[in-house]
Parts: structure tokens; sequence; C-alpha cells
């Protein structure tokens, strides 16, 4: 009986590595969002890892979370790593390459809980007067995540991060581009301002030359 239980069982284990190994070899994520903002903005957003605490879907989860940053301070070169609680876990992420306000490539490799690598790009393209932004993930699945694949949806679970990441890089993204607007009309009216002084002075001065210039000719009659 027992011998039966433990055939049995090891079936089933067969049965399940099969299954797991037969699990899709890669994965992607992708979401986009619309933002009323220039390209510019959003992606000073994005190429800087010191502004990714703002807007990052995992940023608020341990507070007392170690963060390093190394390299320059952002643009190809640029690392973070991290090391938290189990909600973040442990990792590190490198800017890999950029186009300006348009692509940025980052090569994120988890440590713990589990070690696996994958590509991160954020790409950005007109969309009317704004910005589409279009975040995604890819990678190889692994035996462990593979297995968890069995459980998890990966789709559903990261994408449901990267859409309340891009719900904030929008909100961060539309508030500086009205604050950089009202920044620049400010300079305008200014600006404005001191050509219309200008004007008003240099009159002034053809006035008083003409006036100037007028007086020796009345005398002369």
């Amino acid at each position: 009986m027992l011998r039966n239980i433990l055939i049995a069982i090891a079936a089933l284990v067969v049965v399940l590595l099969i299954v797991i190994a037969t699990r899709p070899p890669t994965y992607r994520v992708s979401r986009s969002t619309t933002i009323a903002a220039p390209q510019a903005v959003v992606y000073s957003q994005i190429v800087d890892f010191h502004n990714w605490d703002a807007w990052s879907p995992w940023a608020k989860l341990d507070p007392a979370i170690k963060e390093t940053y190394s390299g320059p301070t952002s643009g190809p070169g640029a690392a973070y790593a991290w090391a938290g609680n189990d909600k973040v876990g442990e990792g590190k992420m490198l800017i890999t390459g950029v186009t300006p306000n348009q692509e940025v490539n980052v090569k994120l490799d988890f440590i713990k809980p589990f070690q696996a690598s994958s590509l991160t790009g954020f790409a950005m393209e007109p969309a009317g007067a704004g910005t589409r932004l279009t975040w995604s993930m890819s990678g190889e699945n692994n035996f462990v995540m593979k297995a968890m694949s069995l459980f998890h949806d990966m789709d559903t679970d990261i994408g449901k991060d990267f859409d309340k990441g891009l719900a904030s890089v929008k909100s961060i993204s539309e508030t500086e581009a009205k604050r950089l607007a009202t920044e620049e009309m400010a300079k305008k009216a200014a600006a404005d301002a001191a050509a219309a002084q200008a004007a008003a002075a240099q009159a002034a001065t053809d006035a008083a030359a003409a006036a100037a210039a007028a007086k020796p000719h009345k005398a002369h009659k």
C-alpha cells in the first residue's frame, strides 16, 4: 500500500515537472498611457533614478528600504540598487541606453526572493500635443518563474503595478508641464514688459532729441 502511494506521488511529481517545463520560455508585460506633457518632461522623470521614488509603484512598500545610487546622475551607466522587506526584495537596475526624449532602456536584476533578470524599456512618442508613454518588461522564464506562473499570471500582477506607476508618472509630468508653462508665461510677460519699457524710454529719448534739434531752427527765424 505504502509503495503504491509513493509511486503515485512520484508520478504526480513527474507530471508537475513536465507541466512546469512546458510553460512559456519567455515573458513580456507592457502597459501604456497618454500624458498631457511634452516628451522632454516625461523623459526627465524616467532617465534619473533619483526621481523614481516619486512614482514607482514599489517605492512606498517598505519605508525602511535601503537604496544605493552609483554611476552618473542620469542616463547610460546610472545604477540603482535596493534591499528591503519581503514585499520589495532585493535587486539592482542599470540604464543601458537612451534616446533623449524618446527611449530609456534598463537592465533589471532581481536577487531576492529569487534570482532573475529582465529588460525594461520606456518608450515615448508624440500623441497630439502630449506624449504616449509605454512601459514594458521582458525576459526569460527560469524554472522558478515557470512554476510561479502556474499560480500567478505575470501580465496581470505586474501589469497592475505598471498601471499604477504610469498613473503617477502622468500626474507628476502634467503638474511639472503646467509649472513650466506658467514659468515660461511669466518670463515672457516680464520680457514683454521690459521690451515695452525700453521702447517707451527710447521714444522719450527720440522725442527729447527731436525737441533739442528743433530749438536752433526756431531761434534762427
